[in-house]
């Protein structure tokens, strides 16, 4: 005797069998997805830390800084030369006016998010002070070190040569100190909240 199949039964397996091709493709692209997600996770994490984008940050938060220190130092120095101070009252009134203008550059964008001026000044202090002291060490380091730089006058190439020079190696020294604080979440890092 034949054995013939019942077609509700058939029906129902069909409806199983559909259900778990189902299920098990759902759970094949949540699977791809997840791994899409972890992986896209992970490359945002390796460009927060240490790829390419921390040195653009680094470079940008020392450009930033860079600026501010720039106009104080060349303020200082135009100043100091141009009324023949001694060479150590000059480097006092350039690192003075670097500080000065570096901290306002950084207060006057935090300031502008809506923080109170005092502060608006902690995060500056937190997010400059010791870029600015590298730069300065550096800026006016090369201007005593440089024979006759300090004594050059306002008219003479030296001045300008020595004064620009000293501002691009400050950068270029500052740049990985602002990465390694940045990285770990100092710095300029703190001003990112308020942009």
């Amino acid at each position: 005797m034949e054995h013939s199949t019942h077609p509700e039964h058939e029906h129902h397996h069909a409806q199983h069998e559909h259900a778990h091709e189902n299920t098990h493709a759902h759970a094949n692209e949540h699977a791809h997805r997840t791994g899409h997600q972890q992986h896209a996770g992970h490359a945002h994490h390796a460009r927060a830390h240490g790829g390419g984008s921390s040195w653009r940050t680094a470079a940008q938060a020392t450009l930033h800084c860079l600026t501010g220190c720039a106009i104080g130092e060349v303020l200082g120095q135009v100043i100091g030369v141009g009324l023949g101070l001694h060479n150590g009252a000059t480097v006092v009134l350039s690192i003075a006016l670097a500080f000065v203008f570096g901290y306002a550059l950084t207060m006057r964008g935090v300031l502008k998010a809506g923080l109170p001026l005092r502060d608006a000044l902690k995060v500056a202090l937190a997010a400059d002070t010791v870029s600015i002291i590298v730069m300065e060490l550096i800026d006016n380091g090369v201007m005593v070190a440089v024979p006759g730089a300090m004594d050059a006058g306002l008219g003479q190439l030296l001045f300008w040569v020595s004064l620009a020079g000293s501002l691009v190696l400050a950068f270029l020294v500052t740049v990985p100190v602002n990465r390694w604080l940045i990285g770990r979440g100092r710095g300029h890092a703190v001003v990112h909240a308020y942009h």
